[in-house]
């Protein structure tokens, strides 16, 4: 064979005969370009200061939402078109036996590969522009989004989806092709009757980098305190730690999964030992397949393994950080009562009702407001009166009263009592991270666009559940709008609730943001799992497709249907049960350290939080998996067995 020409025919029946390869790498890809391009469109939709009040930025959320949509659909992208590729060792060895050379090899495969991602790229940019705005509209009705927030159609997403869906599809495909073009003709078909070297020169590099840069960003982070700060740069505040906490999820979980050809045959030999024992032919030829397909059992098993994984440790890693802010709040909580909103908003004179009905009652409200800059972006002003950015919060609280009678906050410097006039008091991290010092006057733009002038009169450690910038009732007074009492803190019992909740604030359960923060956790969680649990039918379906000839040579060796069936059903659960394992350690391990990150510097003695693993998500999830790959993988099982043997 001389020309590329000549492999066009061959081409054409491969096309024809593995449909099924074919379909599944099409789907793989068309969703994750699909997923990649609504995340981005919503993206491309907001700015910064986009959020209801007290609702987490949806900015960054969509940022970590995208992030973890990319993140998985690379993994499958690129992991479905190797295992497409892999399917055809036998073909390929082949054509190699018959003279067929590495180069043309890799232009064959290459080509099929190119027409099928661009199909799907297309197929997932067009199905994006429906499911920008549905996901726009999940987020609006559950309050993570201002009303009437939409997607519009964008061509930059969907350009730069496509075109990293085109890269990954073609990097998986080609890498391979390689890998199976540069077996020798001699030896192709002895490599197509076994798995041999599935853990590569190039997944060792990229193994050893994953663990290189977890072990990079857990040292930073555990650094970033001692660090000279520079104006704006804030690498140890604590209300970033959650940014932090989840890069490091996604690194382990990346590393692992990479190592995953080294670890999964050794498992894979712990799981099944007892099939040993057994008596019929079903176990042990499910227990010798999973062994010996091992690219075909990692392929099958990485979807599992990154729904159950993300599910352990972004489900475990939230709840850990809503008990660290309980446990916070509950441990500065300097009021006995805290009084907040029920049906109807409180009073804009509530502290003052109360006090003047029990003069020996002690009242301090609380008021979110806005303190933005010119636009929509946060500003600060230097000596001379010019703006310029930087990355004061778009929310402050407002103290109309006593500081201390609603917290006991950890001073590093100033007293609580100075909290009065035009005067402002901020955490660590806001300070270090403007230069800012006790006594300094800062300039801040209110909602209502008035420039004020505040002397900084406490630096506190910053809070987890706490903004970052709190202001006395004096300097905002008469630039609250419409604004209400958010909270009302009491030392007793008042007679008069005016309407409100009345809760123990030493005890008052979760925290009001925690309603937030899982909803920021569906939003980033939610589409890449949906897209993994697809991922694992289309695999299953794929790899059971590819077996017919191994199912015919058993029935006609005299196996019955539901001997085959059997054996493809505990395969699955091998598959399954090796992800689930592989997946609790590596969620066991981030917990561990998420936990021991909030104890250590965000919690620093305060309060602390146990070591608790999510068990019931990740039985959740396990269950869901398994039913997934059974179900997948028997189904097309008993389509494709001959009802007789033949």
């Amino acid at each position: 064979m001389t020309s590329p020409l000549t492999l066009l025919p061959v081409a054409a029946a491969s096309l024809r005969r593995r449909k099924a390869a074919f379909a599944g790498s099409y789907v793989a890809l068309t969703l994750g370009v699909l997923l990649v391009a609504t995340t981005g469109s919503l993206l491309n939709e907001t700015a910064g200061d986009d959020s209801p009040l007290g609702a987490p930025s949806l900015h960054k959320v969509l940022q970590f939402t995208a992030a973890m949509a990319a993140f998985v659909a690379v993994f499958v992208v690129a992991g479905t078109f190797a295992f497409a590729v892999a399917q055809r060792r036998q073909e390929i060895a082949m054509l190699r036996a018959v003279g067929a050379t590495p180069r043309q090899i890799v232009q064959l495969i290459t080509g099929e590969a190119a027409v099928v991602a661009l199909a799907a790229a297309v197929s997932g940019c067009l199905l994006s522009l429906p499911g920008a705005p549905a996901l726009a509209a999940w987020l609006a009705a559950r309050g993570a989004a201002p009303d009437g927030f939409t997607a519009r159609p964008a061509a930059g997403p969907m350009l730069l989806a496509a075109a990293v869906g085109l890269l990954v599809a073609l990097l998986g495909a080609v890498t391979a092709a390689l890998r199976a073009g540069r077996v020798r003709a001699v030896e192709a078909l002895g490599d197509a009757a076994a798995d041999r070297r599935v853990m590569t020169p190039l997944r060792w590099t990229g193994a050893l980098l994953g663990l290189t840069a977890l072990a990079a960003t857990v040292g930073y982070y555990l650094a970033a305190p001692t660090l000279p700060a520079a104006p704006g740069d804030q690498p140890a505040d604590p209300q970033l730690a959650s940014q932090w906490v989840l890069g490091a999820d996604l690194l382990a979980i990346t590393a692992l999964a990479l190592f995953a050809p080294a670890v999964v045959p050794p498992l894979l030999r712990l799981l099944s030992a007892p099939l040993t024992r057994a008596v019929a032919a079903a176990p042990l030829l499910a227990r010798q397949n999973a062994l010996t397909a091992v690219r075909r059992t990692v392929s099958t098993a990485t979807p599992a393994f990154l729904t159950i994984a993300l599910t352990g440790t972004v489900i475990g890693s939230t709840a850990a950080f809503a008990d660290a802010m309980t446990a916070q709040n509950r441990a500065t909580a300097a009021a006995r009562y805290v009084l907040r909103p029920a049906a109807a908003p409180l009073p804009a004179d509530a502290a003052h009702r109360l006090t003047a009905a029990r003069p020996d009652l002690h009242a301090t409200a609380t008021t979110a407001t806005v303190v933005t800059g010119l636009g929509a972006a946060a500003a600060d002003f230097d000596d001379h009166g010019e703006d310029s950015p930087a990355s004061v919060p778009s929310a402050a609280t407002v103290v109309d009263g006593d500081l201390a009678t609603a917290w006991t906050l950890p001073a590093v410097d100033g007293s609580a009592a100075d909290l009065h006039g035009a005067t402002l008091a901020a955490s660590t991290d806001q300070a270090r991270g403007h230069g800012w010092k006790l006594g300094d006057q800062v300039n801040l733009r209110l909602a209502d666009g008035t420039v004020t002038s505040l002397r900084l009169a406490l630096v506190y450690r910053t809070q987890l559940g706490l903004d970052e910038v709190l202001l006395s009732g004096e300097a905002a007074a008469g630039h609250l709008a419409d604004a209400r009492p958010a909270a009302v803190h009491l030392d007793a019992e008042p007679a008069d609730r005016l309407g409100g909740t009345l809760t123990d604030a030493r005890d008052p359960g979760p925290d009001p943001g925690a309603h937030y923060a899982w909803i920021a956790t569906t939003t980033i969680l939610g589409p890449a799992l949906l897209y993994a649990l697809i991922a694992i039918v289309n695999t299953m379906v794929m790899s059971t497709a590819d077996r017919r000839r191994d199912f015919a040579v058993l029935r006609l060796a005299g196996t019955v249907r539901r001997q085959v069936t059997w054996m493809v059903a505990l395969e699955a659960v091998l598959v399954v049960a090796t992800a689930a394992l592989l997946a609790l350690a590596v969620t066991a391990l981030t917990q561990y350290g998420t936990t021991a990150l909030l104890d250590h510097r965000v919690l620093a003695g305060q309060a602390a939080v146990p070591l608790r693993l999510p068990w019931t998500p990740l039985a959740a999830s396990t269950l869901l998996c398994l039913l997934l790959a059974v179900a997948s993988s028997v189904l097309p099982t008993r389509l494709a067995l001959p009802t007789r043997p033949r």
